[in-house]
């Protein structure tokens, strides 16, 4: 059961241990700042030319072939998330076939809305107002969903007519190289959705080059501020899809059994590591002690494993320092009266000793006053609070300095209507969570971020308005 161990970096690469044994998941040599401005600059001569020579419709047919490619490869990648970030082999390609959905739904609004706005007549005029390319789109994903959190970026930029280097996290550095291969295979020319593997240094000179026109970023709150700063400096624009720390009311009318089974999905899929994952759920006191119950019971069903078996349900977490910082919040909330039911402990497999796990944790008696229900978990667990009316259930979920999503559990719609309009979040759902419709807006408020991906209104980044007026009889 000891782990293999992966062997240093040196210098000018990132090498990835596998959270679950140990071993070298993945060595990627890193450009160097004045590798990643030049490739960079490459990029945005390919563009200038493709975006001339293509309409919107053979843009969409590109991305079409994009997505046969990708699962095509559908071994490969999601042998190499899970290699690489321990997800669930099974969630791993569950991932990749979830690239479809966002990006067919991207590609059937891209007609509609990236089409010119026509104003009306005028006699010996042509006036319209063009959605045009803004160039490169430098595009940085996360680990945790490295596939559904770059399509959200990749697949409008690209229908716009733009140029993408995509810099993945230094966890999932393969995940960048698995667009590029599918985009080549779908018959992009090269250069046009990229790879760039660099330091975080190279990623700020890139900002600072004149053909890159947008930061699509998703990760820290911290590195979202970084980001900005550097892109505010040239009055470029930047998606900013921060952290999370999503609250959930089940209400007295609600289908008790059903909100726990979503809730603990919410809260545990893929180890707790989203940013839209359920972090604290307030319950009605009326049937409190009912969905305690049942979440209790959800939660030690988790099997935690190699996440190549198939009967593993919740896999290792991928940072190394994870497992440490939910203990520590474990002990806070209970240090100040939580009661703990389940897990909370660092651990490894049962059955081989391997791999850094935490064991999925439910809390009870929480407040406020604790680091669990006001900081950002990104892990496997759940803080519950006893409420005894639906105001002071929004007043609490509203007590965060985030604001990507919120839920309510309940059998009355004008009940969730109360509730949506109480919270300033950026998706409300009524008995559903952690989801993504990619015909809704996906977009936070507060420390959440800013900008929208995804709907109709996630083309606007990638496009800047550019007005056409045209006399035609110049002595009129």
């Amino acid at each position: 059961g000891e782990p293999l161990g992966a062997p240093a970096a040196r210098p000018g690469e990132v090498v990835v241990d596998n959270p679950y044994d140990g071993s070298e998941a993945a060595r990627v040599r890193l450009l160097g700042a004045s590798e990643a401005v030049a490739q960079a600059v490459a990029a945005a001569r390919v563009q200038r030319e493709w975006a001339a020579e293509t309409t919107v419709a053979e843009r969409v047919e590109l991305c079409g072939r994009f997505l046969d490619a990708l699962e095509a490869d559908v071994d490969r990648v999601a042998a190499d998330i899970t290699a690489q970030m321990g997800k669930p082999l099974a969630a791993s390609r569950s991932e990749v076939r979830g690239v479809r959905e966002r990006a067919e739904a991207m590609m059937a609004l891209a007609p509609a809305s990236l089409a010119p706005e026509q104003l009306p007549e005028k006699p010996s005029f042509t006036r319209r107002i063009e959605k045009v390319p803004v160039g490169v789109v430098l595009a940085i994903a996360p680990w945790n969903y490295p596939l559904l959190t770059a399509v959200n970026c990749v697949v409008p930029a690209v229908l716009a007519g733009n140029a993408v280097q995509l810099k993945h996290s230094p966890r999932t550095p393969l995940c960048a190289d698995a667009f590029e291969r599918a985009f080549a295979a779908a018959g992009a020319p090269a250069g046009l959705v990229q790879a760039l593997p660099c330091s975080n240094e190279a990623v700020h000179a890139a900002i600072e080059l004149p053909q890159v026109g947008l930061v699509s970023f998703t990760g820290s709150v911290k590195a979202g501020h970084a980001v900005h700063a550097s892109a505010s400096r040239r009055f470029i624009d930047t998606t900013l899809e921060l952290g999370g720390k999503d609250g959930a009311y089940v209400a007295a009318d609600a289908d008790v059994a059903a909100a726990a089974a979503s809730l603990v999905d919410g809260a545990f899929y893929n180890a707790g590591q989203s940013c839209c994952a359920i972090e604290r759920v307030y319950v009605h006191e009326t049937v409190h002690e009912e969905f305690v119950a049942r979440a209790l019971e959800l939660v030690r069903a988790y099997r935690l494993g190699d996440p190549r078996d198939g009967a593993t349900s919740l896999g290792p977490l991928a940072l190394p320092s994870a497992p440490a910082f939910l203990r520590g919040q474990v002990l806070d909330a209970t240090a100040k009266g939580a009661r703990l039911l389940c897990g909370g402990v660092e651990t490894a497999c049962p059955a081989t000793g391997r791999g850094r796990f935490f064991a999925p944790a439910l809390l009870d008696g929480c407040d406020h006053s604790m680091a669990l229900m006001r900081d950002e978990s990104f892990g496997p667990v759940l803080g519950v609070c006893k409420v005894a009316s639906d105001a002071e259930a929004a007043e609490a979920v509203d007590d965060s300095p985030f604001g990507l999503t919120a839920c309510i559990f309940t059998s009355d719609v004008e009940r969730a209507e109360a509730f949506a309009a109480r919270v300033d979040v950026g998706t409300v759902f009524m008995n559903r969570c952690d989801y993504l419709d990619p015909l809704l807006p996906w977009t936070g408020a507060k420390a959440s971020g800013k900008g929208a991906s995804l709907s109709a209104h996630g083309f606007k980044a990638f496009t800047r308005l550019k007005g056409v007026h045209f006399k035609h009889d110049p002595l009129a």
